[in-house]
């Protein structure tokens, strides 16, 4: 019974330190922006992915500890807590990406545009 107690509280620490941390990590982000008057900061994605990744391989290795250590409940919930944060990643990832896609595209046919447009005043004029 004990083992059970100690389980369970065990997961439910673990997990309220790791959610503690990333929104500590968030806020700190968040003021920074603030301080900045709404600028953008450097480097500010690098910083987030470097975060959810370390936090999920952190999850994933605790995890594994606790399944040696015959934790079961804390094994599943820091499991379920790296999975958690790898979705978490790739969702940030992506849209990261994208918006570095959609902002090239635009650049370009801005730059097509501008071309097609010195051209057309390059042949009217002669």
């Amino acid at each position: 019974m004990a083992k059970w107690v100690f389980d369970v509280g065990l997961a439910v620490l673990l997990a309220g330190l790791e959610v503690a941390g990333l929104l500590a990590v968030w806020f700190v982000g968040a003021m920074e922006k603030w301080a900045a008057k709404g600028a953008p900061v450097p480097d500010r994605t690098g910083r987030d992915v470097l975060v959810l990744s370390m936090a999920a391989a952190s999850s994933a290795s605790i995890g594994y500890g606790c399944s040696l250590a015959a934790l079961p409940v804390a094994c599943v919930s820091q499991a379920v807590m790296a999975v958690l944060l790898a979705l978490l990643l790739i969702l940030g990832v992506g849209t990261e990406c994208s918006k570095r896609i959609r902002t090239e595209r635009r650049r370009r046919r801005l730059r097509r545009e501008r071309l097609r447009w010195h051209e057309s005043q390059r042949d009217g004029s002669s």
